[in-house]
């Protein structure tokens, strides 16, 4: 459902969300929404995106209503799209533009990515605009969005956007309130798991991730052998075939978890990419971490994961690094290890932050009112 064709009313305050591309922004745009309305009732969310992004399957499902405008994609190096450029920004930020006016926005949001950029653009000087950074280096959109931005929020220090308020990233009440132990069987129960025994969750973001698909579930012997579990999301554009061994412990390979929640809960320990939402998600429910850094951008996913390694509660291998012998030599012994898993969780848990979607709530409620 967009809102293309719907008449918009007048009522509560008016919040626009710009957060569209990945999960890694749409996420957070999301839980802000869910607390706004927490907070205040009567308030109207839109969401910002595109068609290609995930949030026209996301924003949709949590009960939002979408706006599309064209996306703005910026080139990391000089292209010849880079000459396209400024043509596009115009004709996305006359779209956006519009969309504000017609919906009476009191407030634009919004997360970094390809939508926020001409959300910034088109609300400049006329709609207040506030900025939120999740990762451990702010990317281009909120580098420009913070020049104008009301309040500049961000998820750790340092993050390159000065004066920002340090708030953790916004998390869905499902993640936040989660209470894994209380929810280990019916989640184990759910992906068809051994009950007891120690399992590993694996997932390379909401696409997967060739290189820890192949490193892991080359392991898989190794797993079975030591009595270990595996739930691996491998992506929708992958395929993974495990021989079961028998007797042993199931590794159970997805496509895609929609149930994140569960999926935590299930979990003794998890091997992932370290993307801001990944890390603050896995840092909330005080999971045990295996970190695998994407290698490529700014190296924003080693920032984003060094302040968990450095507590205790994860280790960091890079890419190249991470292989099915080294799955075998360092993750097979972990998982065995529950002293080990226990003092990893309680530091883990001790570097997350569970109210940041009030807190930044608060913050669009107050900027309203002023």
């Amino acid at each position: 459902m967009t809102g293309q064709d719907r008449v918009p009313q007048r009522g509560g305050p008016c919040v626009v969300v710009a957060g569209g591309g990945t999960a890694g922004h749409i996420e957070p745009a999301l839980a802000l929404a869910d607390a706004v309305m927490r907070l205040r009732p009567d308030a109207r969310v839109i969401a910002l995106g595109t068609e290609r992004g995930l949030e026209s399957r996301l924003v949709p499902a949590r009960g939002y209503q979408l706006e599309l405008i064209p996306p703005v994609p910026l080139p990391r190096k000089p292209t010849a799209d880079l000459l396209k450029l400024p043509l596009k920004v115009r004709d996305s930020v006359r779209q956006t533009r519009e969309i504000l006016e017609r919906y009476h926005a009191d407030v634009v949001v919004g997360f970094g990515g390809y939508v926020a950029l001409p959300a910034y653009l088109a609300a400049r000087g006329r709609v207040p605009i506030i900025v939120h950074e999740a990762n451990a280096k702010a990317g281009l959109a909120n580098k420009v969005g913070a020049k104008f931005a009301e309040r500049v929020a961000a998820a750790v220090p340092d993050s390159g956007l000065a004066e920002a308020e340090i708030i953790g990233i916004p998390l869905r009440q499902s993640i936040t309130g989660l209470n894994r132990m209380a929810l280990r069987a019916q989640a184990r129960q759910f992906f068809g798991l051994h009950p007891h025994a120690p399992t590993l969750l694996v997932f390379g973001g909401s696409q997967g991730a060739g290189s820890l698909n192949k490193a892991v579930s080359g392991a898989a012997s190794a797993f079975a052998s030591a009595g270990i579990g595996v739930l691996h999301a491998h992506g929708p554009k992958h395929t993974l075939a495990v021989q079961a061994m028998a007797g042993a412990p199931a590794y159970v390979a997805v496509p895609y978890l929609e149930r994140m929640d569960l999926a935590y809960a299930a979990a003794d320990a998890v091997l992932c990419r370290s993307g801001a939402m990944t890390v603050a998600e896995v840092s909330a429910v005080g999971l045990p971490a295996v970190f695998v850094p994407l290698p490529i951008g700014n190296g924003e996913q080693a920032f984003n994961a060094g302040p968990v390694v450095s507590a205790g509660g994860g280790i960091m291998i890079t890419d190249s690094d991470l292989t099915s012998e080294r799955v075998v030599r360092e993750i097979v012994p972990l998982m065995a290890d529950r002293g080990r898993l226990a003092a990893m969780s309680a530091a883990t848990l001790g570097t997350g932050r569970r109210e940041a979607d009030e807190v930044l709530a608060r913050m669009v409620l107050e900027v309203i009112k002023k």
